[in-house]
């Protein structure tokens, strides 16, 4: 099941598939452009992994992490489909990153990888941009680069755990303009989903809602003012997010 957020007439709505419109849960029926998209889900603590794809860590020139290379997003980073991330004017590499983001379903801690998948709600998209020219160091993504308003779109839809059959096996796409930029696959991650629960339930308990964003493959570009750029992942569907 694919479920989503959104703001119609001054009100915030639950709201479901329903051939090519929104139905919303107070029944009524709207296409997706009469209203403003919101995340699927009201995100708790953020996790956002970097370089946790060894190709990614390569065209970066980076050595790959040992351990799971872990940092914090605020709620202020978050914005939902077709919504509009500012590129500052001091930067001069702006770059997108399709991200498999996983929704914590019930309270964790302590969980051994054999049960990971069982703490799990679903599935979204995420597009992490990342400001390079603020980047500290590769081993420690400080504020500017990765917590900036409006950074991160993510959606469109939340999509049921039971209905990824493989979550390890999903193919990522960005695409800028209509062209193809990036392909990657889940299954390249350096820390799996199933990794990554154990690791951070180990010392620190999960709640629901909480998130966690597994990093990007290669093909990460520069961005512009003016650019669409669409984020797809293989089940989940297409996230759009507009430059300026």
């Amino acid at each position: 099941m694919k479920t989503a957020r959104a703001a119609y007439e001054g009100n915030i709505f639950d709201a479901t598939l329903e051939g090519d419109q929104l139905k919303l849960s107070n029944g009524k029926t709207v296409s997706g452009q009469e209203v403003v998209w919101l995340p699927p889900v009201q995100p708790g603590t953020c996790f956002a992994l970097g370089l946790n794809y060894m190709d990614h860590a390569s065209e970066l020139e980076f050595q790959a992490p040992e351990e799971p290379l872990v940092f914090l997003k605020g709620p202020n980073t978050f914005i939902g489909h077709c919504g509009r991330t500012k590129r500052p004017q001091d930067v001069t590499y702006m770059h997108y990153e399709c991200e498999l983001a996983v929704v914590i379903g019930k309270q964790a801690k302590n969980v051994p990888q054999s049960e990971a998948f069982d703490y799990i709600a679903g599935y979204t998209i995420a597009n992490d941009y990342a400001f390079r020219d603020y980047l500290e160091n590769y081993y420690r993504p400080n504020l500017r680069v990765k917590n900036r308003d409006h950074s991160t779109p993510l959606g469109p839809w939340l999509v049921d755990a039971a209905d990824i059959k493989d979550p390890m096996n999903l193919t990522l796409r960005t695409f800028i303009n209509g062209k193809k930029v990036q392909e990657g696959s889940t299954r390249d991650m350096i820390f799996g989903v199933p990794h990554l629960i154990e690791y951070l339930s180990g010392f620190m308990t999960l709640h629901p809602g909480d998130l966690i964003l597994t990093g990007t493959p290669k093909g990460t570009v520069d961005t512009k003012a003016g650019d669409e750029v669409i984020t797809e992942i293989e089940g989940i569907g297409q996230l759009k997010n507009t430059i300026v």
